[in-house]
Order: C-alpha cells, then sequence, then structure tokens
C-alpha cells in the first residue's frame, strides 16, 4: 500500500482547494428548500465551483453524469441528480462534492434538513457529525489509521445507529481516490501508523436502521435496503503533529 506524503506546496495547493469546497457547500446549504429540485442543486454547485476556477472532481468520474451527488433521504451516497426529483418538507438530503484545484481535490460532504424535519432526523444528522469529531480526536501522527474507524462506529452505535460497511473513506491529493482506505467501523489490528503530510477523506456514512445497503439500477445511487434514513459527513483531512488540519472546514482551525 502506497500512501502519498504531502509537501509544503501540495498542502498549500489542498488547503486552498478545500477552502474552495467550504465555500460551495455554505452557499449549496441556503439554496436547500422544499421544491427544488437535485437538478437544481447540482446546477448551481456546479456554476459555483467554476466560478472559483475549479473543476468538479465527480463531473464524469468514472461515468457519474452530475458535479455534485445528491442524496435523499434513504440514499446513502451517490444519488444521480434529476429535474423530476423534488425536496419536500421534511427530507433530508446530503450532498457529496469534490473540487480541483491546480490539479489537487478535496472532497466534503454535508446532510441537511429540508424545511422541518423529524427529531430523528435531526439526531441522526447531529450523531453523523460528531462521529467524525469523535474520529478526529485519533487523527495524529503517531496514532493508527483503524483508531479513527474504532472511534466513528463506537459512537455511532452508542446511538443507536448503524454505520454503513460496504463504502469507505480514502485518501486523496493528485486523485480523487487513493490508498488508504477508510473505514467506519472497527477492524483488526489498529492499521496504518499515521505520518504528518497525510491527507485523508474521512466519511462517515450512518444508518438509522440496519447497516445493510444495496445499489439502484443506475449502478450509482446506493440505498439503505430497510428504507430508513441515511446521513453522509466528511471533510478532506491533513495529518499533523499535532490537531488534525480539517481542509475542507477551514473556521476549524
Amino acid at each position: 500500500m502506497s500512501v502519498t506524503i504531502k509537501s509544503n506546496r501540495e498542502i498549500e495547493l489542498m488547503r486552498e482547494a478545500g477552502k474552495i469546497l467550504c465555500q460551495v457547500h455554505e452557499e449549496l446549504e441556503k439554496a436547500i428548500r422544499p421544491g427544488i429540485s437535485t437538478k437544481d442543486i447540482d446546477r448551481l454547485g456546479r456554476e459555483l465551483i467554476k466560478s472559483y476556477g475549479c473543476e468538479p472532481s465527480f463531473l464524469n468520474y468514472n461515468g457519474y453524469p452530475a458535479a455534485i451527488c445528491v442524496s435523499v433521504n434513504d440514499e446513502v451516497v451517490h444519488g444521480i441528480p434529476n429535474k423530476k426529483h423534488i425536496l419536500h418538507e421534511g427530507d433530508i438530503v446530503s450532498l457529496d462534492a469534490g473540487v480541483i484545484y491546480k490539479g489537487y481535490h478535496s472532497d466534503a460532504a454535508r446532510t441537511h434538513a429540508v424545511g422541518e424535519i423529524s427529531q430523528e432526523a435531526k439526531r441522526l444528522i447531529d450523531v453523523t457529525k460528531e462521529s467524525f469529531f469523535e474520529g478526529m480526536k485519533y487523527a495524529k501522527a503517531g496514532n493508527h489509521l483503524f483508531d479513527i474507524s474504532r472511534a466513528i462506529q463506537k459512537y455511532v452505535e452508542a446511538n443507536g445507529f448503524s454505520v454503513v460497511r460496504d463504502l469507505v473513506g480514502h485518501g486523496i491529493g493528485k486523485n480523487l481516490h487513493e490508498e488508504p482506505q477508510i473505514p467506519n467501523f472497527k477492524q483488526i489490528g489498529r492499521g496504518m501508523r499515521l505520518q504528518p503530510g497525510m491527507t485523508l477523506a474521512i466519511e462517515p456514512m450512518v444508518n438509522a436502521g440496519a447497516y445493510d445497503v444495496w445499489w439502484l439500477e443506475d449502478d450509482w445511487t446506493v440505498v439503505t435496503q430497510d428504507g430508513s434514513l441515511s446521513a453522509h459527513y466528511e471533510n478532506t483531512v491533513l495529518i499533523t503533529e499535532g490537531e488534525p488540519e480539517l481542509l475542507s472546514l477551514p473556521a476549524f482551525r
């Protein structure tokens, strides 16, 4: 397994990519409301990414037809935007987006409420986000990769939800997906030792029901098998000697 350690120059480029992606997500969040189509969200996302002088990481990646993955309710990830798919009051919607800035990627996801949502849906979104930050407690040089995985699962299951097993986080840099793979659940052993300069896309995907998922006939959209709600939270993370730097959430610094 070959994991790239980024140079200071590469880190600066990825820092800028992450800052731009954070701004894209902030603008997309403002657009979320009942009556908007998932295609409208993708169109806005594509325009925003271009306006910052970047390219969308996802558009045409392995044939994916959009710039923003828009996944609603029981859709876990990789929902394909569609002008006929309209958001309604009470839905939850996950937006997964990536940008390429001067050859380097940033990748981040957020799940949002559409209008007023149920208490369970709100708790699912909150627990998913918080599980990421539980994992971040271990995301520093000298610790091991699967310490992050174990912490995410422990927090999610303590709150009565389940972690998706079929999809994982990943390294990121010049390529959208690099080594290592980063599960969100406990593994045998502790995994590789983390080193300063590693850049990782860590992304808990959490279901309100069981963790089982399947793929729809479009070969992209992943849904919960039991029809339960699913939430997604992701940031591009730089490993340092001290606390991790969240490249796609600059305010965290």
